[in-house]
């Protein structure tokens, strides 16, 4: 795998061995950013969240579009090595809060994220589950964009989000999500 653009094109990233993580191929990668970046227009100075974050692709590839800061969060140890190898090999540790334990354990957020990257297992649900625990607990507001990976025949059903747009990209799905506007007012 490869970091796919910005400051770290180009440079490879590594993977844990074994089938417990499967990490985001490099076209959904792509394809996620492109829909991103139509939304965003820039990832400079951005809080994004990378979650069930296995290698750290997703958030990796943020901080090298620009993104100010990354939240990892992973509980796999095997995981964890592979993304603490991979943020030292690219000498982001300034910029990253890796945080070893379940996605459902955060805390309250002591200010809401720009950007949520959701890659939990295919056909577990944690989704959903880990979106309206993040609501209650803070670290979603109105303006932040969250990506959710879920398999391509999967459907995400989520209570309070609305999907602003849906890619089928090889085995996986990309939903993009806002909360929902009618529960704003």
């Amino acid at each position: 795998m490869r970091i796919i653009a910005g400051e770290w094109r180009g440079r490879k990233i590594s993977a844990p061995q074994g089938d417990l993580t499967r990490p985001t191929a490099d076209r959904t990668r792509e394809t996620l950013f492109s829909m991103l970046v139509s939304r965003l227009g820039s990832f400079e100075g951005l809080s994004v969240a990378d979650l069930f974050a296995g290698s750290g692709a997703l958030g990796l590839e943020a901080l090298s579009r620009g993104a100010a800061s990354c939240l990892f969060v992973e509980q796999d140890a095997a995981a964890l090595r592979s993304l603490r190898t991979n943020i030292a090999n690219l000498h982001a540790q300034a910029r990253c809060d890796v945080r070893a334990q379940s996605v459902l354990a955060l805390p309250p957020a002591k200010a809401p994220l720009d950007l949520i990257l959701l890659d939990p297992p295919y056909g577990s649900g944690a989704g959903a589950v880990a979106l309206e625990k993040l609501a209650r607990l803070g670290w979603i507001a109105p303006a932040t964009w969250i990506s959710l990976e879920t398999a391509h025949n999967e459907d995400a059903k989520l209570k309070g989000f609305a999907i602003d747009a849906e890619r089928k990209v090889g085995k996986a799905r990309i939903a993009l999500v806002r909360m929902d506007p009618a529960l704003e007012a």
